[in-house]
Formats: structure tokens, C-alpha cells, sequence
């Protein structure tokens, strides 16, 4: 697939998280947080259960032989939801998505700089750096 194509379907998967966090908070409100991040959960996990019966290539064997550290990110997912949920409602989809951009950013930054979990290093250039300076600005002044 061309960087073009991938670049598009990341753009399109982070307006899906706008939609979700949209989603979620009014749903948290009505049926309580955690029960709003199950059913999120609930109907993916559906999903991808589905999904991975038409799979080409189904390695559940090897994924369950994978260092226990590797699995860990599946810890992430339900803190996200929940965060999600509860911030929507009070500072709005704008300003949450904007605050977890900048996270996204400020970390996958050092992850590339350091190399972490076995991803190529890039290091930290001025032009990454600029980037996360404009996304903390743009969340100053959605925060004011």
C-alpha cells in the first residue's frame, strides 16, 4: 500500500475516534463509564472475533507464546475508553481530542527518539518538536 493510502486511512481512523469519543460520552452519562467502555469493547471484540474466522492467516497460537510485556497493551485500550468517556461530556470532543493528540504525540516522540519496544530510532528534530509545540498551543487555546 502507497504512504498516501496509509495516510488517509490514519486520518479517517483519528475522525473515527472523534465520532467514538462523541459517542461515548453521552452514552457514559446515560448507563455509567465503565459500563459505556464494555460495551464498546463487547461489540469490537464481536468484530474482530468475526473477522479473524475469515482471516487469511489466524495465529492465535503465536500470539499467546508472545512475551507477556507485548500483551500489556491491551491495558491501554480500556484506560483510553474510560478517559474518553468521562472527559467528552465535561471539556467537549474538540478539546479532549486535542488532549490526547498531544499525548499521543509527546510519547510517540520518545518512543522513536529512544528506539522503544523495537521501533526504529528517529530522532527528535526540531520539526517534531515544533509539531508538539503547535498541538500544546492549539490545546492552550481550546482550554480557554
Amino acid at each position: 500500500m502507497g504512504q498516501i493510502v496509509i495516510l488517509l486511512l490514519v486520518v479517517a481512523s483519528g475522525m473515527g475516534l472523534s465520532v467514538e469519543a462523541g459517542l461515548l460520552g453521552p452514552l457514559g452519562e446515560e448507563v455509567g463509564h465503565t459500563a459505556a467502555a464494555l460495551s464498546i469493547f463487547l461489540v469490537g471484540g464481536l468484530l474482530l472475533s468475526v473477522a479473524l474466522v475469515f482471516a487469511p492467516q489466524r495465529s492465535l497460537p503465536r500470539l499467546l507464546a508472545q512475551p507477556r510485556w507485548l500483551l500489556a497493551g491491551g491495558i491501554l485500550g480500556p484506560v483510553y475508553v474510560i478517559v474518553l468517556t468521562i472527559a467528552t461530556p465535561v471539556i467537549g470532543v474538540g478539546t479532549t481530542m486535542v488532549g490526547i493528540l498531544c499525548g499521543q504525540v509527546a510519547a510517540s516522540l520518545a518512543i522513536d527518539h529512544f528506539g522503544l519496544f523495537g521501533t526504529p530510532r528517529q530522532s527528535i528534530d526540531r520539526y517534531r518538536l515544533s509539531a508538539l509545540v503547535l498541538i500544546l498551543l492549539a490545546l492552550g487555546i481550546l482550554n480557554r
